[in-house]
């Protein structure tokens, strides 16, 4: 199955086009868009589209653009379960961000079922993360998460790890992190 994910950024390329020439089965947005990046997802209405806001997210695209929000919610999609989380660990005072504690995030992460594929903006702490930089340290939870329910793939923005430091495997879990648009075989 092939998804289309979008997070960060503004796609560069026609994601309708996209779609098309390369048989996308399903689109994920991981967040940090806005409605204006994402306007064409509306005239796409024949594959499911599915994701989770970012920390710079106004909260109010997803709906207007038939994508199903999925925070704290699963998604079955050919056999299956997708699960999500949006936002970025808090570093900062600012109501209208979508950021959470640490403390916070363990508490709403608590009894989520497992699934085979997640979807969050921010990664698991000490994933493709800034320990010690608090806008770009992930989530504790996340990663108590990875190690008792081990999802098959776990896609995520948010961060910019370099060639060198990326982490695209951890234990089964294979790790996706998405900047701008990329094609991932789920």
């Amino acid at each position: 199955m092939k998804a289309l994910v979008i997070a960060d950024r503004a796609p560069e390329k026609s994601l309708r086009q996209t779609v098309i020439d390369q048989g996308i089965d399903i689109i994920i947005t991981l967040g940090d868009l806005t409605y204006s990046d994402l306007a064409e997802l509306e005239y796409i209405t024949n594959i499911p589209k599915i994701g989770v806001y970012g920390n710079h997210c106004s909260g109010t695209y997803m709906e207007q653009l038939g994508i199903v929000n999925m925070h704290l919610k699963t998604y079955e999609l050919n056999g299956l379960r997708i699960g999500g989380f949006e936002g970025c660990v808090r570093y900062k005072d600012n109501p209208e961000a979508v950021m959470y504690t640490q403390e916070q995030a363990i508490a709403m992460m608590k009894d989520f079922p497992p699934v085979d594929i997640f979807l969050s903006h921010a990664p698991p702490f000490g994933i493709n993360d800034e320990p010690g930089d608090m806008s770009h340290e992930g989530f504790r939870a996340f990663s108590e998460y990875l190690e008792v329910n081990h999802p098959k793939v776990w896609l995520h923005g948010h961060t910019y790890p370099t060639e060198e430091n990326l982490v695209r495997q951890y234990g089964d879990t294979r790790i996706e992190y998405v900047y701008r648009q990329r094609i991932v075989e789920l």
